[in-house]
C-alpha cells in the first residue's frame, strides 16, 4: 500500500477538467497523493489541436498533453520534459504553433492506433506521477445557445459552435451541448471514476472544460452513482465564458446542467465567495460543505495558488 496522510493508504482520486484548471488541480493532488488518474475533456477545435484533429481525425491532444505535463515530477528531469512537451515549434511554417507534445502523442497513436494505451505509453516515457484518459472515446464539439451576441438584438437567441469560439463569445451562454449528443465514455474512465475514494471536479473554463463531463451520458451516470467523496473547486474569478457570473451563479449552471450530481464539499476562494448571498444557500441544495479558503495565488494573478490547493485538498481527504 501508499502511505498517505496520518500513515493511512493515500486515496485514489480522479480529477476531472481541462486546460489551466485541471492542470493546477493535478499539481495540487501530485502534493496529497501518487493514485491519481486524470480525466480530460476532448472538444479542442483550436490551435494545435485542432489543425491536428482536422488533419488526423484523433482526439484533440492539446489538453490531455497539459495534463501530463502537470503530471511531471519536480525533479530536474521531470520539470524539463514538461518544458518540452509545453513548448511550440517557431515560424509560419507547417509544424510553426505546434506544440511539441502535441506530435508526440499524436505520433504514439498513429504508432499504436489506441488512444489510452499511447497516453499510458507517454505517462511512462515521462514517469509522471499518475495516469491521463480521456472523458470519451470519440472526438467531441461543443455547441452553445447564447444570448446578445448581436448587441442591438440582445433579447436574440445564437447558436454558438466549436469550443474555441463558444469560449470567447460575446453575449451570455445559457446552455451548452455535446456533438455527438450521447458520446461513449472511455472505459478505463469509468473504471476509475467507480473504484475512486475522491472525484475532484474543477477547476476550469465552466462551459467548456468543466460541464461537458456532465454531458457524457455514461460518465454522468458514474458520477452520480460512485461511492468516492465529490468535491468541486471552483475558479478564483469568472472566465471569459461566465464573465459576469458570481459564485452562486456558476453553481446554478453546473446543476441545471447535471440535476442528479451532488457533492460532498465545494471550495472557493473568500475573493470569490465575498459579498454572495446565495453561496451557502446553493452549496446546501447541492448536499455540499461550502469551503471558504484562501486558494488562490498569492501575488494576486487569476489563478490557483498549488501550494495552498494541495492543503485544502488534504485536510478534506484527511477527514
Amino acid at each position: 500500500m501508499t502511505p498517505g496522510p496520518r500513515g493511512r493508504e493515500a486515496p485514489s482520486v480522479v480529477a476531472l477538467g481541462g486546460g489551466h484548471g485541471l492542470a493546477a488541480s493535478l499539481q495540487a493532488l501530485r502534493r496529497v497523493t501518487p493514485r491519481l488518474t486524470a480525466v480530460v475533456t476532448v472538444a479542442d477545435d483550436g490551435g494545435s489541436s485542432g489543425r491536428l484533429r482536422a488533419e488526423f481525425d484523433i482526439l484533440p491532444p492539446g489538453d490531455l498533453r497539459m495534463a501530463l505535463a502537470a503530471l511531471c515530477g519536480d525533479h530536474s528531469d521531470g520539470q524539463a520534459w514538461a518544458d518540452v512537451l509545453q513548448s511550440r515549434f517557431q515560424g509560419d511554417g507547417p509544424l510553426g504553433g505546434h506544440a511539441i507534445g502535441n506530435l508526440l502523442i499524436a505520433g504514439v497513436w498513429q504508432s499504436l492506433g489506441d488512444p489510452v494505451a499511447g497516453l499510458d505509453m507517454v505517462g511512462r516515457l515521462l514517469e509522471v506521477q499518475g495516469r491521463v484518459l480521456p472523458m470519451a472515446a470519440v472526438p467531441l464539439a461543443i455547441e452553445a445557445d447564447v444570448f446578445g451576441v448581436d448587441p442591438t438584438r440582445p433579447d436574440e437567441t445564437t447558436l454558438v459552435r466549436g469550443q474555441a469560439t463558444v469560449a470567447v463569445t460575446r453575449g451570455t451562454i445559457r446552455e451548452v451541448r455535446l456533438v455527438p449528443e450521447a458520446p461513449p465514455a472511455c472505459r478505463e474512465t469509468l473504471e476509475a471514476v467507480r473504484a475512486a475514494d475522491v472525484v475532484v471536479v474543477g477547476p476550469g473554463s465552466w462551459y467548456t472544460s468543466v460541464i461537458p463531463h456532465l454531458l457524457v451520458p455514461e460518465l454522468a451516470e458514474a458520477l452520480v452513482g460512485t461511492q468516492a467523496r465529490r468535491i468541486l473547486t471552483l475558479n478564483v474569478v469568472p472566465a471569459h465564458e461566465t464573465a459576469g457570473f458570481d459564485a452562486s451563479t456558476h453553481l446554478e449552471v453546473l446543476a441545471d446542467h447535471a440535476p442528479g450530481l451532488r457533492f460532498d464539499a465545494i471550495v472557493c476562494d473568500p475573493a470569490f465567495a465575498a459579498g454572495d448571498r446565495h453561496l451557502e444557500r446553493y452549496a446546501t441544495a447541492l448536499g455540499a460543505s461550502l469551503v471558504v479558503q484562501p486558494v488562490r495565488a498569492r501575488d494576486g494573478s487569476p489563478r490557483h495558488d498549488v501550494l495552498r490547493l494541495a492543503s485544502v485538498y488534504a485536510d478534506l481527504m484527511a477527514r
